[in-house]
């Protein structure tokens, strides 16, 4: 079971008996001229809309929730149903190495690492940088280099914001001095 379980797009499994191959068993979906296929389902035609692969299990509600939200000019598939050719391919948080062999899956998207937490639709995809902030760190920097860094830390510092115990609050301004009037000398 685990061997059939393990099977990839457009991969086999030959079972033999004395060195003699008995049957053939094939993955429901396969790769072809680069697109993954469910051999159940004739092709479609996305032309005209964004596709959205999702590398996470979620819900048919979760799928159409997200692609309702997006938009007429969306359209959110699993993954495995979704073509090779897809826009964006959003993926949880994960190793390295599942994401370049996401990357080899869907070649022209673009990759989006995210973290969704939605109780009412069930969908619960944490990763380190929400972990963190449920750990009391009050904000996610992800600065390529410290002149960046400095814009990005400056930027959420002094906009509006007063990070104090945890909790973002506005910045509460003084109101300005009034000029002394020139009478009172």
């Amino acid at each position: 079971m685990a061997l059939i379980d393990a099977l990839q797009p457009g991969e086999n499994l030959v079972v033999t008996r004395d060195g003699a191959s008995i049957a053939t068993i094939s993955s429901s979906i396969d790769v072809v001229q680069g697109a993954i296929v469910d051999r159940d389902q004739p092709p479609i035609d996305y032309d005209g809309v964004t596709v959205v692969a999702t590398a996470m299990k979620l819900s048919k509600a979760a799928r159409m929730s997200l692609s309702t939200q997006l938009g007429a000019d969306y359209i959110v598939l699993d993954m495995h149903a979704a073509p090779a050719t897809a826009d964006v391919l959003l993926a949880p948080a994960a190793s390295p190495q599942l994401i370049a062999r996401l990357r080899s899956i869907f070649p022209e998207a673009r990759v989006i690492i995210t973290e969704i937490e939605d109780p009412e639709l069930g969908v619960s995809y944490q990763g380190p940088v929400q972990r963190l902030l449920n750990a009391g760190a009050d904000a996610y920097l992800p600065a390529t280099s410290v002149p960046r860094l400095a814009r990005q830390l400056d930027h959420t510092l002094t906009h509006g914001l007063q990070l104090t115990g945890g909790v973002a609050t506005p910045r509460e301004i003084a109101p300005a001095a009034e000029p002394p009037d020139p009478e009172d000398d």
